[in-house]
């Protein structure tokens, strides 16, 4: 799906298909739907029909001159349409892609899961919500669905764009399975959530194409202003055509100003640069989430995540690696600190959990305590079991377990041992850090405790200040005690945490922070999320999650990534940061651009204002035809800017509004000034006019 040259732009063929589509856009309906450049559009219709007129000797100016005018503003409505068209391109060649991976195919469908011998074969197309189908390895599954019974590993490629299998299984958090996948291994029971049509996949193709987006209220909004700006400048060139009108004919003399200079001075006033470029901005943002992976199911999603001010995020997989890892041994009552190391050691080399392997891992750095080998040894490991609350190995006669505090502290006393003072005191110690102790013992006498603690991912506490810095506070949700959730909140940075947490305390945090005004983001995949994500501003949703948790959300994270939060806050943020800096740029390009013409329009009519004329151009005509051809040019030279964003910078909105004064404020002042007086030196040295 990677609709990008080596470059990082545009490939071939995209940019053919937005030319093509550029002209198509030309269409009445489809130019009507941007006021703005509407404006442009029936001026440029008004120069053809001008231009007409004038061959047949009913002109104020020149055909020459009326015809060039003519075909820059058709070029100013064209550039505009390529904007939105090369904007549009990127989802179009994703919707392509997944299109390919949609296809009719055979689902085997039973009517319960223990009548796996009763298969009726229909095309996925027939299939009704609430049916139950068989997959095996190597079939597609024919439709978005939960499993309901079986574990194997599916091939999410044609969706994720990654290669790597994922595992989908009956019950929990990660039993969604999506319509146009691969079943890559074993076999799986799925009663079946959408309808043909109305899938996953569906909703999917229909977004990243563009098809199902609507207008934001932000754009909304500044679409209005836009407008009254247009018509400010309308009732502005008709008073001065009105004006001059009135002028020439007290002084006896003819109009000097043709209608043709006035239409083009209008498009040259209107706000015309974003106006072109709105469309493409939003379109682009939504594109810049789609190459994260992530969909978004509306605009107003990636606007308000513009605009979050609260992050709560998951404690496991986001701030932490996800499992806790063994990081010191603690010998007690005189124990051999190598001895114990030995013994846990010896105790994990069954366990393939990581923290048992972390153990292992520990042992080794330690103290060098390698490979063994385990046939010559004669051990008989001792698997944890949810009664024991414990695992190890015996060994020549030895008995070694670990395991938590009460349970082993209940196996030592039951063979007649005293349970160390010395390690209850460690083992609150540990847990005032927020860790998990597990005790060793060697034939019923404790010999210490490990430490295992959640490990803080690396540059989490550097995100989390930049996120402090814009004003975002950030907030760990997570299961542990209030205590473990404090010390891990501590050495994380997060601002704030929610213990113990539970759906209903989840929701009603939302709530709290929306009440007094805040805009909340939090990620989620599991159907105990669901109520809190379909109240939170920006949520989003787990691929891997179940359907009630992507149904809740308003974005679906496609790699399943936690950490991905941040990146959307990011790329919201990012969305409006360029809509604003191009809007500066716009304004501030209008306001110049009006000063550096109607000097040299006026003062054939005026004398007075050649005073104004600072830029010294060559005359009313070259003026207008100068500033008409910056006005088309700027466009396609701001359309990367529209489509890669503007840097994003982790600074408060107060100095965002100041660099973007600064940068795009004066930029679009200045720029026009250079640009008209440079392309009036070469149209008037060519001899165009």
């Amino acid at each position: 799906m990677n609709v990008k040259n080596k470059n990082g732009f545009i490939d071939r063929k995209m940019l053919k298909r937005a030319i093509k589509d550029s002209f198509i856009k030309l269409s009445f309906k489809t130019q009507k739907e941007n006021p703005v450049m509407f404006l442009v559009y029936l001026s440029s219709i008004l120069t053809t029909l001008l231009w007409i007129a004038s061959l047949c000797g009913y002109s104020d100016a020149s055909p020459v001159f009326i015809f060039g005018i003519t075909v820059i503003l058709w070029f100013t409505v064209l550039f505009a349409n390529f904007a939105e068209a090369i904007a549009e391109g990127r989802g179009k060649a994703q919707a392509d892609a997944l299109r390919a991976s949609k296809r009719d195919v055979e689902a085997h469908r039973i009517p319960s899961v223990n009548r796996k011998d009763q298969i009726e074969n229909v095309y996925s197309t027939a299939l009704k919500k609430g049916d139950i189908v068989y997959v095996e390895a190597g079939e597609q599954i024919p439709a978005d669905g939960d499993v309901i019974e079986g574990a194997a590993s599916v091939d999410e490629s044609a969706i994720t764009g990654e290669s790597a299998p994922v595992i989908r299984e009956a019950g929990g958090d990660r039993s969604a399975v999506t319509g146009g996948t691969t079943l890559i291994s074993d076999w799986l029971v799925i009663q079946v959530t959408h309808a043909s049509g109305e899938s996953f996949l569906d909703k999917m193709i229909a977004m990243v194409e563009g098809a199902a987006r609507k207008r934001t209220p932000n754009e909304i909004a500044l679409q209005i202003f836009l407008i009254a700006l247009t018509i400010i400048f309308l009732l502005v060139t008709v008073s001065l055509y009105t004006y001059s009108a009135f002028s020439a004919s007290l002084a006896g003399i003819a109009n000097p100003i043709s209608v043709t200079s006035l239409v083009a001075l209008l498009v040259c006033l209107a706000p015309t640069t974003i106006g072109a470029l709105l469309s493409a901005i939003g379109i682009a943002g939504m594109s810049r989430l789609n190459q994260a992976n992530v969909l978004a199911m509306s605009g107003r999603a990636i606007e308000a995540a513009g605009d979050v001010d609260i992050l709560m995020l998951d404690k496991t997989g986001t701030i932490t690696l996800g499992n806790r890892q063994a990081c010191e041994f603690i010998p007690v009552d005189g124990a051999d600190m190598e001895e114990l190391a030995d013994a846990a050691q010896l105790s994990s080399l069954s366990d393939e959990t990581p923290e048992g392997r972390s153990i292992v891992v520990l042992a080794k750095e330690k103290f060098n305590i390698r490979g063994r080998n385990l046939h010559e040894l004669n051990m008989e490991f001792v698997p944890f079991s949810a009664k024991t609350r414990m695992s190890g190995v015996n060994l020549n006669g030895l008995e070694i377990r670990k395991g938590a505090m009460d349970a082993i502290k209940e196996y030592v006393e039951a063979h007649g041992h005293v349970y160390s003072k010395e390690c209850q005191q460690v083992v609150e110690e540990i847990s005032h850090k927020g860790g998990t102790p597990l005790i060793v013992a060697k034939d019923f006498k404790i010999l210490g405790v490990i430490y295992l603690k959640d490990i803080i991912k690396q540059g989490v506490q550097e995100k989390f200040a930049d996120l402090r810095k814009m004003g975002i506070r950030t907030i760990m949700i997570t299961g542990d005690n209030p205590l473990t959730a404090a010390a891990i909140a501590a050495e994380a940075g997060v601002d704030d945490f929610l213990a113990e947490a539970t759906p209903e305390g989840k929701l009603q945090m939302i709530r709290d922070f929306q009440a007094k005004g805040h805009l909340v983001a939090m990620t989620g995949d599991g159907t105990n999320d669901a109520p809190a994500l379909a109240q939170a501003d920006v949520a989003v949703a787990m691929n891997t999650g179940t359907q009630a948790a992507k149904e809740a959300g308003n974005m679906v994270d496609l790699d399943s990534s936690p950490t991905k939060l941040i990146e959307v806050v990011r790329i919201g943020k990012q969305l409006l940061m360029t809509r604003g800096s191009l809007t500066t740029f716009s304004i501030a390009n209008d306001l110049a651009k009006y000063f550096a013409i109607i000097p040299a329009l006026f003062m054939g009519l005026y004398p007075g204002l050649r005073a104004l004329n600072i830029m010294h151009l060559h005359s009313a005509e070259s003026a207008i035809f100068s500033a008409v051809i910056y006005n088309a040019l700027i466009i396609i030279a701001l359309i990367p800017l529209a489509l890669k964003g503007v840097k994003y910078r982790e600074v408060s909105a107060s100095k965002l509004l100041t660099r973007n004064l600064l940068v795009y404020g004066a930029g679009g002042i200045i720029a026009p000034f250079i640009a008209v007086k440079v392309i009036d030196i070469i149209i008037t040295a060519l001899g165009i006019i």
